[in-house]
């Protein structure tokens, strides 16, 4: 269903049963935090969405009577029709809450290909939202043969956290680290998150062993290595990409930049980090470090290319990512899209 039938859908049960809007609002939450969380009981589940437990009790039972939701010892979980339901309403919840609409209009300020919002009450479900979203945005655009590429980071995380393979068979794909780690976190470390994708998907990958920051000396000798050379022209091949998008001081401070250079960059206008660029507000580079990993030219031919961020404090370093390549899809949350919307509206 494309949107203009969701919208003549959402008018016809606004004028025909305008009370449903409401009640379907309600189980939509109720069935999604039981597909996040499954298998979850009712008091776990009343304490998540703060209504008493009788509510729950009641909510659960019809959900239950539906074939949306299956009981189990160990609490309640989601059916495949369940899931299958969730997939069909995600939609057309967004338009109930003119969400959608925010999402057409933050992808045609930003020019890029496409924007999904995402919101939560609560934190823990706001994180696997976020995540989920972005791997299905993923699911749509790669293909058996894909060389894809991941950078590390605390939402590519959630993103593979709640990756779940669909009917495609994966085994010819490859997945890559697009650059060396960032940090000392081990589980948001690109070769951590390559592993576990791959294995999701039944694909094959590659590790990269090196350091984020290295002088171009070292890279030099690096490439020319024959396990480095290997993975670096299959950088080259990269045809999908997911990253997350960083704020230009705190991406300096996780690698340990000094002081003085943090306060030159900052000087001249970085305000977001990518693959060890630092760039202004215009998506022009205005400081890079030495590093082994994706190129800032082949960033910008991409055709398949997924970016998760979050937080309204990153406002304005996804507008100026933005504007690197149009084909962009971007995964965010709905309060830092109103942000940049009100930023381009000052």
């Amino acid at each position: 269903m494309n949107l203009s039938d969701r919208k003549e859908f959402i008018e016809i049960l606004k004028s025909v049963v305008p009370e449903s809007i409401e009640t379907l609002i309600d189980r939509y939450r109720i069935l999604r935090l039981i597909s996040y969380f499954g298998p979850i009981g009712r008091r776990t589940l009343s304490t998540k969405l703060e209504i008493t437990e009788r509510v729950a009790r009641k909510e659960a039972n019809v959900l239950k009577e539906k074939n949306l939701v299956d009981f189990t010892l160990e609490g309640m979980v989601t059916s495949q029709k369940g899931e299958e339901c969730l997939l069909t309403l995600k939609e057309i919840i967004h338009d109930l809450k003119g969400i959608s609409v925010i999402e057409e209009e933050l992808a045609r300020i930003l020019k890029i290909k496409k924007v999904v919002l995402v919101e939560s009450e609560d934190d823990e479900l706001y994180r696997k939202e976020l995540g989920r979203r972005a791997s299905e945005e993923l699911k749509k655009i790669i293909k058996s043969s894909s060389v894809l590429g991941l950078t590390g980071g605390s939402t590519v995380y959630n993103l593979v956290k709640e990756f779940k393979k669909g009917k495609g068979n994966y085994e010819d794909m490859i997945v890559i680290p697009a650059r060396g780690g960032v940090g000392s976190q081990i589980s948001y470390q690109a070769n951590t998150l390559v592993e576990k994708l791959a294995g999701k998907l039944g694909a094959k990958y590659k590790i990269l062993y090196t350091p984020d920051f290295l002088s171009k000396s070292s890279i030099e000798t690096l490439k020319n290595e024959p396990s480095i050379k290997e993975i670096l022209e299959l950088v080259d091949n990269i045809d999908t990409l997911v990253f997350g998008i960083g704020k230009a001081d705190v991406m300096a401070s996780r690698r340990n930049i000094n002081s003085e250079r943090i306060d030159y960059m900052i000087g001249q206008g970085a305000v977001s980090e990518a693959f060890g660029y630092y760039f202004n507000e215009d998506g022009e580079v205005v400081y890079e470090i030495s590093t082994i990993g994706i190129e800032l030219e082949k960033f910008k031919s991409m055709k398949n290319i997924v970016a998760v961020a979050a937080g309204e404090d990153k406002a304005d370093a996804i507008r100026s990512i933005s504007k690197i390549n149009e084909n962009l899809i971007l995964v965010t949350d709905k309060s830092t899209g109103m942000k940049i919307l009100s930023k381009v509206n000052d």
